[in-house]
């Protein structure tokens, strides 16, 4: 076993390594801590070397240009690609206004879970907007994200019934059909990205192997990908089997449609879909998320599902942020043009510049680029007062690695333009392009 100072002679070793190995260093041992050793000593050598650019410190609200703290100890003022605030609504006035009279009239916490003492007033009218946004009956809230699909996945499925994944579904979906195979042995299958086929074959399978319900389930716009999914197929295609579709509407909310309803009403196909999953961290800029579906099926899963349950209800601040976003994003369709201007923007000169951006769709921008120079490249973009974030192995596949672009509509042109001139510089100084 190691003890906490022998984990340096790792340190000597991983400059003969390439940085996405990294993610895969374990180290057997019946000392429950000897992993996080080694993992400090891989994060000590990346620091040591310009390298590591986790948790870079924001000093200020989050917007398209901000003040850094950066790991070799400089403040930068830095043009924003990396966050997922695509409206700046975490800096609007009347948002921010908004959250500060609920403290006034609310306090800052609920003080109890939603089924005891939680509920407040401010959230059951941040779920009946919702529901009417979203085109279905009733919706519930909650105070993350991450918690929609754990407790939509857990809360519905038992033992014979099958949820079957498109394959880059996003973690929170993977962590939560983990969590019902193991409770329950709920059948857990995947299907190949965005493939119809692959997904027919997957349901008759499932069809063969299990007596109970089925549930297909995929993000509208992908997350670290930027496309979109084939929603009226496998809708189609699910009626057929008798299976019910969830959407992730995390990266689409506010972002596809006509009014930014999402996916369903970029497909025309409001009402549709058996549930809507979303996060009010990305367009709404607060932090939180959403199930939308029928009365029935939210009734049961208020009670059934274990994140809702048991979890202290959404903090009436964050609701009546969230509220006050969803008004002025009905009323004001300009945020939504100007997000979809830079991106058609960003795009266009992107290919001509002749990176690789894999076909996205969306103000999410996969830049793809070598695994061995994805630290290097980003250093070399921070030093340029560009703020994007390497994404590697375990949030893609391994040999996948991208700057992950993800565009706000407060961007200037002046600013997409410099981003444009580093990002050129860069890509032709690493051989990208």
């Amino acid at each position: 076993m190691l003890n906490r100072l022998e984990h340096n002679s790792y340190f000597e070793d991983f400059s003969n390594k390439s940085s996405a190995d990294y993610y895969d260093l374990e180290i057997p041992s019946k000392d429950l801590f000897d992993k996080t050793y080694a993992f400090s000593a891989w994060k000590q050598y990346l620091v040591s070397t310009d390298n590591y650019f986790l948790r870079r410190t924001i000093l200020g609200p989050s917007s398209h240009r901000c003040l850094v703290k950066c790991h070799d100890g400089k403040i930068r003022n830095m043009i924003m690609l990396g966050g997922n605030s695509y409206f700046e609504m975490n800096n609007h006035p009347e948002v921010k206004k908004a959250a500060v009279e609920a403290v006034s009239k609310y306090g800052t916490g609920s003080g109890s879970a939603p089924l005891l003492a939680g509920t407040l007033e401010v959230h059951r009218e941040l779920e009946r907007k919702l529901a009417e946004f979203k085109s279905c009956e009733a919706a519930m809230i909650f105070p993350s994200g991450f918690q929609t699909n754990y407790t939509l996945i857990n809360g519905l499925l038992r033992s014979q019934d099958a949820v079957i994944n498109d394959i880059l579904n996003h973690a929170s979906i993977i962590e939560g059909c983990k969590g019902v195979q193991a409770k329950f042995g709920t059948y857990v299958d995947f299907y190949a990205h965005n493939n119809v086929k692959s997904l027919r074959r997957k349901l008759e399978i499932a069809k063969n192997k299990c007596t109970g319900g089925q549930l297909v389930i995929c993000d509208g716009v992908f997350s670290m990908d930027g496309d979109i999914a084939p929603l009226p197929e496998i809708c189609a295609l699910a009626r057929e089997y008798g299976a019910k579709v969830a959407v992730d509407e995390a990266h689409a909310t506010g972002i596809l449609g006509a009014t930014g309803r999402g996916t369903c009403e970029h497909f025309s196909m409001e009402g549709q879909v058996d549930l809507v999953v979303g996060t009010f961290s990305k367009t709404f800029g607060v932090v939180g998320g959403f199930i939308a579906g029928k009365q029935e099926v939210i009734d049961y899963l208020r009670v059934y599902g274990p994140g809702y349950m048991f979890s202290t209800a959404m903090s009436p601040v964050d609701a009546a942020a969230v509220l006050k976003s969803l008004d002025l994003l009905e009323q004001d369709s300009t945020y939504r043009r100007q997000l979809w201007e830079n991106t058609y923007y960003l795009h266009k000169e992107l290919l001509g510049l002749g990176f690789d951006i894999n076909g996205t769709e969306t103000p999410i921008i996969p830049v793809k680029i070598p695994n061995d120079k994805a630290w290097a490249i980003t250093y070399d973009l921070q030093k340029r007062n560009i703020f994007v974030n390497p994404v590697l192995y375990p949030a893609v596949s391994k040999n996948r690695a991208r700057l992950r672009i993800s565009l706000m509509s407060t961007l200037t042109r002046e600013e997409l333009d410099q981003s444009l001139y580093a990002l050129e510089s860069v890509g032709k100084k690493f051989g990208v392009i």
